[in-house]
């Protein structure tokens, strides 16, 4: 009779995670909906305003210049990971990215300060501080949020959900990337364009701003919705970071994150596969910018064209994070997933450099790269953070999609300007042997990083905590 009391206790016990598991997902889903809804659209948004604030030809030095101005804010964010809770960091930087995003649209329309004034120069000071917002938005929305659900989930529950939970985002992002796309096309009855640049940029900017307040919504109804219990994420970390409350250890000051990045090799190949995936990307952006202003007579023009291509990278992503990623986690394992990236960028880049004469092909590239990356590859470089401590799920990854995020970009449009100078002659052999050393290292990279990962999740280890 007992035996049969604890076997229907068991059963309801497993009913019940399982129910709270996939309510879990489901707030993750919407939360990741709302925030990538943003992301896409400010993102195009960044290049655009600046381009015509300041001018094209400083992007490059922005890019550079936001590597330190992070710096500070990442000092402030470490403190705050170890005041306040993981939900409150999610909460807090959607609502103070809003908020400062509906500023923002307000003083685009300004006559003076904003894009209604076309004298373009370097000294505008609006133009590199939006340029800078935006750049923040990266580590401090996107990387916060997956920071959270990396430690809420389990290495199992990652391989099982992720594929699910990135598809909300792809929804999110293919729906905005879509409505920005249909309203920058209307046409008004004399076949011009039915609004000005300034009303299109505000009426994206503040549509963007409105969905990241519905993010803290939804994460404040997940916390008092699921029980605690559930949200413990990888065992060995959750009890380890309990052991260290009770000791009062929890406090490990502002640098412990950049400290581990160069202590452990584990935290720089994560470093590493996203370091190689940006550096590409970037030089795959430049000479997609390129190709919009070759096509397009204005600011919404070149802006629309960008967003068709995000639209489409954003329902192909959709699918592969439906019927791909989950499926592919669970199928080859981690360290054969990781091997896969690289090997798919590589025939990728093949492709684009056996059709550069179709112009076609560096669109398709593009879309190919970014969708990977966001519905697989995306995924499964988070999912290296769950058996690791909080600092590093935090501190260390924040320096990672910060600091390191735009050096990756900077080394990127290193690269562009080196092109550019040894002149089109020069240009196929140029990105070749760029395209083709970078492949090969980064499939070194995946290689070692999955062999560690598979080990540590075998043997119930815990990186970043010192082992004799």
């Amino acid at each position: 009779m007992e035996q049969v009391v604890r076997d229907m206790s068991a059963s309801d016990h497993l009913q019940e995670a399982k129910k709270y598991d996939w309510l879990k997902i489901i707030f993750l889903w919407a939360a990741f909906f709302c925030v990538i809804a943003s992301y896409t659209v400010v993102k195009e948004l960044k290049n655009g305003i600046f381009a015509y604030i300041v001018g094209k030809e400083y992007i490059p030095l922005a890019r550079a210049f936001s590597m330190f101005v992070l710096i500070p804010p990442i000092f402030l964010y470490s403190k705050l990971v170890d005041s306040v809770r993981r939900y409150w960091l999610v909460c807090g930087f959607s609502i103070f990215f809003s908020i400062t995003g509906f500023i923002f649209t307000y003083f685009i329309g300004h006559p003076e300060i904003g894009l209604a004034n076309t004298d373009s120069n370097q000294y505008r000071l609006f133009g590199w501080l939006f340029y800078f917002f935006i750049e923040g938005f990266s580590p401090f929305v996107v990387s916060v949020f997956w920071a959270f659900a990396n430690s809420i989930n389990s290495p199992e529950g990652a391989k099982k959900n992720y594929g699910w939970m990135v598809s909300g985002s792809k929804l999110g992002g293919l729906t905005s990337a879509g409505l920005a796309w249909l309203l920058l096309g209307m046409r008004n009855e004399m076949g011009g364009q039915r609004y000005s640049d300034v009303f299109n940029y505000q009426c994206l900017l503040a549509t963007s701003s409105l969905f990241l307040l519905f993010v803290p919504i939804i994460m404040l109804l997940m916390i008092k919705t699921i029980p605690g219990r559930y949200l413990h994420g990888y065992e060995a970390v959750y009890k380890l970071e309990k052991d260290k409350r009770k000791q009062g250890k929890e406090q490990t000051g502002i640098f412990v994150g950049l400290e581990m990045l160069i202590k452990y090799p584990y935290v720089m190949g994560i470093f590493g596969m996203l370091f190689f995936y940006e550096v590409c990307g970037t030089v795959l952006s430049f000479l997609r910018i390129g190709a919009a202003q070759a096509h397009a007579a204005n600011a919404t023009e070149a802006l629309r064209y960008l967003l068709v291509i995000i639209f489409y990278t954003h329902t192909v992503g959709f699918f592969i994070s439906i019927f791909g990623t989950s499926w592919l986690f669970n199928r080859l394992g981690t360290r054969r997933c990781l091997l896969l990236v690289p090997m798919t960028a590589g025939f990728a880049f093949l492709y684009f450099m056996l059709n550069l004469d179709y112009p076609e092909a560096l669109a398709i590239t593009s879309i190919v790269l970014h969708s990977i990356n966001y519905a697989f590859s995306g995924p499964l470089r988070e999912s290296l953070y769950i058996p690791a401590v909080k600092e590093i799920k935090f501190k260390s990854k924040a320096w990672i999609d910060a600091f390191g995020g735009k050096f990756a970009k900077s080394t990127g449009s290193a690269v562009n300007l080196l092109v550019v100078w040894l002149g089109s002659n020069f240009f196929l052999i140029s990105l070749s042997c760029f395209f083709g050393s970078v492949i090969f290292l980064w499939s070194i990279t995946a290689y070692l990083l999955g062999k560690r990962f598979d080990r540590a999740v075998e043997r119930n280890e815990v990186i970043g905590i010192d082992e004799e």
